[in-house]
């Protein structure tokens, strides 16, 4: 009978107990063979600085004199069990980072949603001189207490006529100059509680022109109170007076009997439902909603408190199929549009586009012209934002979710419509086609916003 060649155990030390040889093995055994090796030899590199920190702080017991048989015995023992420990801990400690590879991979998947904006913790840090009212709005952003394109916009103008107002231009400078400066640290700290939106950008744009064409030999309090009143000039002109033309072609539009479908909640549609109705129009609203913001639940409630109350249906998105048979006109807001005529809207717009689409019912996007942006978009994959993961716990009516490291949830907050599916988009300049939105500017007697 043939002499085992390999009397060695896993690691390399004494035997433990008889295995074939290498060369006999197969290539399987081989290599698992060697995992178990490797993880051993880790465990007990890990161990040593465990086992020295021991030795320097635990006293030493006093030597008793062996003979040679007995340490050689003894050696033989004690090795063999910590092997064995060592065996064993190795195997725990491979199968927990076996374990946690496997999250870390699964996890790794979800990479390629990294560019998308994630909401910030709301105790991120504040670096430079940041006025309390761009603090205060930074976490009212950043909790969604202030949500859509419109009262964004108007918040972030507000807090700067007060960031302004408190602004005293230093000595060595001119507020035409230093101003610019100083606003810089309060953008950013807003786009670092929420990334910044169309109509925000478009706006501190403006706001800066305002800026550099302040005259400097201008008193500094009268500059400042132009600057605020060109801020309410911008608002009135662009935002509130939009919406009042907005409201009345669209109105035209809406006719007795009709069956209106609008999604989630927009301010605009809002205004011009409401409107209608009190020019004593009688039509039934659908509200259709999805999550996770759940926009139209507010919706629903300011049409049904309206006296007398709006006749309104309310569906989750899965539900629109089969209400698209009675619609008469979808009306839409929009995010942002983009020169090519694509609406960058809250997720879900675009499948509702397509789906009325496809039943030939016409959709209308209502949407002012500052928020035009020069910018081209194909899809809603190369810029977006995320919800916070708080807006993803289950409320009282649903199932919770299994607390699992493998389960990660994805909530885009936009999407993109293609012009296809677009009928006209209403703006206070006229119902434009989405293939000529790109002479929005022409109409307003700019080249640019």
């Amino acid at each position: 009978m043939p002499v085992p060649t390999n009397l060695e155990g896993p690691t390399g030390g004494p035997p433990t107990k008889q295995q074939p040889s290498q060369k006999s093995m197969t290539k399987a055994e081989r290599r698992e063979l060697q995992e178990r090796q490797r993880a051993a030899k880790l465990a007990q590199k890990s161990a040593a600085p465990t086992s020295n920190a021991g030795k320097d702080t635990a006293p030493k017991p006093p030597k008793t004199p062996t003979t040679p048989s007995q340490k050689k015995s003894g050696d033989a023992s004690g090795s063999g069990a910590a092997k064995a420990a060592l065996a064993k801990d190795a195997a725990t400690n491979a199968a927990a980072a076996a374990e946690d590879l496997g999250v870390k991979s699964l996890s790794r998947g979800l990479r390629i949603f990294s560019h998308f904006g994630l909401p910030k913790p709301l105790g991120h840090s504040i670096k430079g001189d940041i006025h309390p009212a761009i603090i205060r709005l930074g976490l009212l952003f950043s909790e969604f207490r202030i949500c859509g394109a419109n009262a964004r916009c108007i918040a972030t103008l507000t807090a700067f006529k007060t960031v302004i107002q408190d602004y005293t231009t230093p000595s060595h400078s001119t507020l035409s100059r230093h101003l610019m400066t100083h606003l810089s640290p309060q953008i950013t700290h807003l786009v670092a509680a929420r990334p910044m939106s169309v109509t925000m950008g478009n706006a501190i744009r403006q706001l800066k022109l305002e800026i550099s064409g302040s005259d400097i030999d201008t008193i500094e309090q009268d500059a400042k109170d132009a600057l605020c009143q060109k801020i309410d000039n911008y608002i009135r002109d662009r935002i509130i007076f939009a919406d009042q033309v907005i409201q009345k072609l669209t109105g035209k539009k809406i006719n007795d009997g009709d069956v209106i479908l609008t999604y989630a909640r927009s301010s605009v549609i809002e205004k011009i439902l409401l409107n209608a109705h009190e020019e004593g129009k009688r039509f039934s609203v659908i509200v259709v909603d999805s999550r996770p913001l759940l926009e139209g639940k507010a919706l629903l409630k300011t049409l049904t408190n309206a006296d007398p109350p709006i006749p309104c249906t309310y569906a989750l998105l899965p539900a629109l199929p089969s209400l698209m048979t009675d619609v008469t006109t979808v009306l839409l807001g929009a995010h942002s549009i983009s020169a090519n005529g694509s609406v960058y809207s809250r997720a879900g717009t675009a499948l509702v586009a397509m789906i009325a689409k496809g039943h030939s019912v016409p959709v209308m996007v209502c949407c002012e012209t500052y928020k035009f942006s020069e910018g081209v978009m194909l899809d809603g994959f190369g810029k977006n934002e995320l919800a916070p993961p708080r807006f993803s716990q289950p409320t009282k009516h649903s199932q919770p979710l299994a607390t699992t490291p493998h389960l990660e949830i994805l909530n885009p907050l936009y999407d993109l419509t293609p012009p296809s599916c677009i009928t006209a988009v209403v703006t206070e300049v006229g119902l434009i086609p989405p293939s000529s939105i790109s002479s929005i500017p022409l109409a307003l007697g700019k080249t640019n916003l």
